[in-house]
């Protein structure tokens, strides 16, 4: 009996010092939509946790056992959601085709998508985080900047980069595709 009240105590003081921590990290994994909310998340685990935990041996790292359940419930929404993510995905592909071919014909950025995605999973690790975070999750420089520690002129600089990469990229990729 001394445990379980032990565990609740571990898990009540844990999430009052730690939820703003908490949600960053859900915000990092997964975007707010109506089926995927960081703080809907991390109260789901937080009442699973809470509701169990008489039935847990005492809890030593509750640090660690509290973000392993949270990502294994990050897991479990996106799996649920994934369909509805992949049309997501596919109009921001569209806003950045456009954007970097300057299309106006629909027709011709629906099948740059492949091509981009293709592109954008070539580019350097630090280049296609850039673009995935301000162009496909909606972080601005300084949201950024704040969470990794890297100065926001060096994030502008890495996407212009990137950007242009993307564009010399995307250029010999259409060359190759109208061969």
């Amino acid at each position: 009996m001394n445990s379980e009240s032990e565990n609740s105590k571990k898990l009540k003081d844990f999430f009052g010092k730690e939820y703003q921590s908490l949600k960053m990290y859900v915000n990092t994994k997964v975007r707010d939509t109506a089926s995927r909310n960081a703080e809907d998340i991390i109260q789901d685990v937080a009442l699973k946790l809470f509701a169990g935990a008489d039935r847990y041996a005492p809890i030593n790292n509750v640090a660690g056992f509290v973000y392993r359940s949270i990502k294994n419930k990050i897991i479990d929404v996106m799996r649920t959601t994934k369909q509805t993510e992949s049309l997501e995905m596919s109009s921001e592909y569209l806003g950045l085709a456009e954007m970097l071919h300057q299309a106006s014909d629909c027709n011709t950025s629906e099948k740059m998508i492949p091509v981009l995605k293709n592109c954008i999973q070539q580019l350097k690790p630090w280049y296609r985080d850039i673009i995935v975070a301000v162009d496909f999750e909606g972080y601005t420089y300084k949201e950024i900047s704040k969470e990794t520690g890297i100065p926001e002129g060096t994030l502008m600089s890495r996407r212009h980069r990137a950007i242009g990469i993307l564009y010399k990229k995307l250029e010999s990729e259409l060359i190759k595709h109208k061969s």
